[in-house]
């Protein structure tokens, strides 16, 4: 099971309104370089190279749900699926989540899960981020 951890920057883009979390575009990068806690945007971290089914800058996530229900917000992402294709992806063992739409600052981080070791993914085959429906991405009471 992978670990997840917030970006410090986070709260406090968060309290300066700098997300729209139930409208903006947010993104789901690999890489194979341990993120920090006090990375703040997208350009900090060092992404895996693109090609073979992966794009530079990762891929959009769908939003399936923005909402608060007595008084805690949750989040929730629709599952991630990256395919190799004519070649692997990877190694990598980071899954980032960022926002790429806000410009002041750019491409401001989110959060990252671990996975705990090295993966790869072989031409053909797949590799789905496992996003909980049931407690989402973030919650926030």
């Amino acid at each position: 099971m992978a670990t997840y951890t917030k970006f410090n920057s986070f709260v406090e883009d968060l309290a300066e309104k700098v997300h729209n979390l139930g409208s903006d575009t947010i993104k789901v990068a690999l890489t194979n370089t341990a993120p920090s806690a006090s990375n703040t945007i997208f350009a900090n971290i060092t992404e895996i190279s693109a090609g073979s089914g992966y794009t530079a800058g990762g891929t959009a996530a769908t939003i399936t749900s923005s909402a608060q229900t007595s008084g805690t917000y949750k989040l929730v992402l629709a599952d991630v699926t990256f395919t190799a294709s004519g070649g692997s992806i990877g190694a990598f063992r980071y899954v980032v989540i960022y926002n790429d739409t806000p410009t002041s600052p750019a491409d401001p981080l989110i959060a990252w899960y671990d996975y705990g070791t090295n993966i790869t993914i072989t031409d053909g085959n797949s590799f789905t981020t496992d996003f909980s429906a049931a407690n989402g991405v973030i919650q926030i009471a």
